[in-house]
C-alpha cells in the first residue's frame, strides 16, 4: 500500500491504517530525536510528542514527500524548538576537544565487559559531538550526513532554501571535522584518544555505569555490524553512521493507540497540539 493510500485510510478512521502509519515512522523519528537530544529518555519523550503531532496533521499530508520524510519535517520543527535544554547542550567544541585528551593516562579498564564499555563510550562520544552544534546546524548535519536525505528533501524538511541548507551543512561538517582532528584514534591512527582507554575516566565522571550501558545495549531493529564498518572509516560522517538502527520503545506507541481506542485521545495531547486541533489548523 502506498503512503498516500495508507494515510487516506487512517484519516477516514481506519485504526489499523493509523497503527501502520505509526509503525512506519516511529523508528526513523526516534533515531532523529536521539541524535538531536543526545539522551534516550529525552528522545523517547520527544518521539511520543512528535507521533501525536503526526497523527493530528495527517489530513494535511499531500504526498509531496515520502511519509517518513514528511514526519521528519514535523519532527525537526519540534526538536529545534524544544523548550527544555538537556545538559549536553552546554557542550562546546573547545571543551569537547580538551575532554578527549583527559583521562588517557588512567589505567585501562580490565573489569567485566570491557569491550561493551568501550563501545558505549564510542556511541556516547559521537552523540556528545553532535550536541556541540547549535540546533539548526545539528538538524542539517543529522538530516544530511547521518540520515542521508537528498539535498532537496533535506532543505524541504528543514523548511529552508537549498542554498541555506548547503551552507548550514558545510559549516557543521567543518566543525565536527575540526573537533576530531588529531584526537580520535578511530579516524587517525596517530591520534591519542582510544575508546578503550577512557572507561575508568568515564566511570569516575559518572558518564557511564559498568552495569548499565545505555546505547551499547539499546534495542535495535535488525542486525548491526558496527565492527566491520569501523574497520573502513574514511570520514566523520561514516563514523557517525556506525550507530546501530535503534528501535523506538514500542510502549510509547502502544500508549498512544490505547488512548485513541479508549476515546480519551485529548488526555494525551500537549496543550499546543490541542489548540491546533481545536482551531482546525494543520501546519506542515
Amino acid at each position: 500500500m502506498t503512503d498516500s493510500e495508507l494515510v487516506a485510510r487512517a484519516v477516514d478512521g481506519d485504526q489499523d491504517a493509523l497503527t501502520e502509519v505509526l509503525r512506519r515512522v516511529q523508528d526513523p523519528v526516534y533515531r532523529l530525536a536521539l541524535r538531536m537530544t543526545g539522551r534516550a529518555p529525552d528522545a523517547e519523550d520527544a518521539t511520543q510528542e512528535i507521533l501525536i503531532r503526526v497523527m493530528t496533521r495527517l489530513a494535511s499530508f499531500r504526498g509531496e514527500a515520502a511519509l517518513v520524510t514528511w514526519a521528519y519535517r514535523i519532527a525537526v520543527n519540534h526538536l529545534i524548538n524544544l523548550r527544555r535544554q538537556p545538559p549536553q547542550e552546554l557542550l562546546t567544541f573547545d571543551g569537547y576537544r580538551q575532554d578527549l585528551l583527559d583521562g588517557l593516562s588512567a589505567p585501562r579498564y580490565t573489569g567485566p565487559d570491557a569491550d561493551l564499555l568501550a563501545e558505549e563510550i564510542r556511541l556516547l562520544c559521537t552523540q556528545a559531538l553532535l550536541q556541540c552544534l547549535d540546533r539548526p546546524g545539528r538538524a542539517a548535519y543529522v538530516i544530511g550526513d547521518v540520515l542521508r536525505l537528498s539535498g532537496g528533501d533535506a532543505a524541504w524538511v528543514l523548511g529552508v532554501s537549498p542554498a541555506t541548507y548547503r551552507k548550514r551543512l558545510e559549516r557543521a561538517r567543518s566543525q565536527v571535522r575540526a573537533a576530531l582532528r588529531g584526537r580520535c584514534g578511530l579516524l587517525d591512527a596517530s591520534a591519542p584518544c582510544r575508546c578503550g582507554k577512557r572507561a575508568n575516566y568515564a566511570i569516575a565522571k559518572g558518564r557511564i555505569g559498568p552495569d548499565v550501558p545505555m546505547l551499547a545495549t539499546h534495542p535495535t531493529r535488525g542486525a548491526a555490524n558496527a565492527a566491520a564498518k569501523l574497520g573502513r572509516l574514511r570520514n566523520v560522517g561514516e563514523l557517525l553512521r556506525t550507530h546501530p538502527d535503534y528501535a523506538a520503545p514500542q510502549s510509547r506507541t502502544e500508549a498512544i493507540l490505547a488512548l485513541i481506542r479508549s476515546g480519551r485521545y485529548d488526555d494525551l495531547l500537549p496543550d499546543d497540539v490541542q489548540r491546533d486541533t481545536e482551531c482546525g489548523s494543520a501546519p506542515a
